[in-house]
């Protein structure tokens, strides 16, 4: 049998298997999952054997160290774990022979060795770990998938023996060399193909595989060397779904049936509706717990003092809470022999100092007293008698107000409302040629805001 016929023979006995493997997906039953159950409910695991043709050759083109097309028999097995409805993991098992000639050329010339070859032929086997993907489904609208059309990529091994018929000076074939070992090199299998649900356990598989090997000694010649030999597989196989009968495979399961049906599984339904029962009673629990009708930041259900008038600070139990009133006349200064004390009264200092003397305190507290009541602010003006430089006077006059300010920020005086303003020896109360006036001079006023 020439390649033609063989060729034309295998593409009749693949579309008879179509058709076959068509009408079965039409008739054939399936167990039914149950709704909204998790992935437990599926068959996940199968196994499956194929057969086939291999080709030096690829269907998406380039060329081979050796362009004539031989066309021989693989085989394989394979195991996979379907993760979800539209992707699984896919270890197989592959061997078979791979052979090919110079076709037309009378003969190939290796690129290192530049002896010349007429053909090859390498038997292999290898070993690879797949992704396939689920891109497209056909389910003659029974909401059950019956055929699959998936893609496969992945990484594997290739150990190969190599034998190359060499070309002879007279123009005919000469002498047969096999390579003294095996040759072992990666290798990345790409395909594509189509499922076929016969039942719910068996899958007719068909198939087309390209593998790049990751080197150039597959077909026993380096002819443009570093380049990459490769070959192809297309095969027709069964898969075996494994696990038991009663549960349906995750591979055929039609995620949109299966929402279908959540949304009208009527015992789905109900139990929705009885959750949706159970979250409005605990909402409205929640709601009247935190219930809290005179808004005083305590539920009802806590509040032992209800109706309490809007603004009055409570406790935790809703009760408004008495604050105690505080003379704070008590907490002021008073000089010996309890005469009064005017409150703002200038506060007077040694020379050169702007350390506050004690006979200032009762002024100061007075002062304070009245701030805090009124809530008003105050400026203070520090002066200076006209002893030193001016500029000396003037730095003693900001220290003398800061001293003040001082002194009433630490008695409980909102420090935001006290400014100071310093005037050095400007604006004399008193003559500074004599000693009493220059001690009036020494001072800080109060302007009351």
């Amino acid at each position: 049998m020439n390649y033609s016929t063989l060729k034309k023979s295998v593409a009749l006995s693949l579309v008879s298997l179509m058709a076959v493997g068509a009408v079965k997906a039409q008739t054939a039953t399936t167990p039914t999952a149950k709704v909204f159950g998790g992935s437990g409910q599926y068959n996940t695991w199968s196994l499956g054997v194929n057969v086939g043709a291999t080709s030096p050759m690829l269907a998406s083109g380039g060329s081979s160290d050796f362009n004539g097309n031989v066309v021989n028999l693989g085989y394989g097995v394979s195991i996979k774990d379907q993760l979800a409805h539209s992707f699984g993991l896919q270890l197989d098992v592959r061997g078979g022979k791979v052979a090919g000639n110079s076709g037309s050329a009378p003969f190939v010339t290796d690129g290192i060795t530049f002896n010349n070859y007429v053909s090859y032929s390498t038997t292999f086997v290898q070993g690879s770990l797949s992704g396939v993907v689920n891109v497209a489904t056909i389910d003659y609208l029974r909401r059950k998938n019956a055929i699959n059309f998936f893609f496969t990529g992945g990484v594997g091994l290739a150990s190969y023996t190599p034998t190359i018929v060499g070309y002879g000076t007279n123009g005919t074939n000469g002498e047969t060399l096999k390579w003294p070992k095996h040759v072992m090199e990666f290798v990345i299998p790409v395909g594509i193909g189509a499922k076929f649900r016969l039942t719910d356990q068996i899958a007719l598989n068909l198939g087309y595989t390209e593998n790049f090997i990751d080197g150039d000694n597959f077909d026993g010649v380096r002819k443009s060397y570093p380049t990459k030999d490769r070959y192809s597989y297309g095969y027709a196989g069964l898969e075996f779904t494994l696990g038991s009968k009663s549960k349906p495979s995750l591979e055929w399961v039609n995620p949109v049936a299966m929402m279908y049906d959540e949304l009208y599984d009527e015992a789905l339904r109900q139990e929705v509706a009885a959750l949706k029962g159970r979250v409005t009673n605990v909402e409205n629990a929640v709601n009247d717990l935190k219930k809290d009708s005179d808004g005083d930041g305590v539920a009802d259900q806590f509040d032992k003092c209800p109706g309490t008038p809007a603004g009055t600070v409570v406790d935790g139990s809703g009760c408004a809470i008495v604050f105690p009133k505080i003379d704070t006349s008590l907490f002021v200064r008073k000089p010996i022999g309890g005469a009064a004390v005017a409150a703002y009264s200038n506060i007077q200092f040694e020379f050169d100092s702007s350390v506050l003397r004690t006979s200032s305190y009762p002024v100061l507290d007075a002062s304070s007293a009245d701030l805090r009541a009124t809530g008003a602010g105050v400026e203070l003006d520090g002066y200076a008698s006209s002893e030193g430089t001016a500029a000396h006077n003037m730095a003693l006059s900001k220290d003398r107000a800061t001293s003040v300010k001082t002194y009433l920020v630490n008695s409980g005086v909102d420090a935001k409302k006290v400014k100071i303003k310093a005037f050095g020896e400007t604006h004399p109360i008193a003559d500074n040629s004599t000693e009493e006036g220059r001690v009036l001079n020494r001072r800080v006023q109060f302007k009351k805001k």
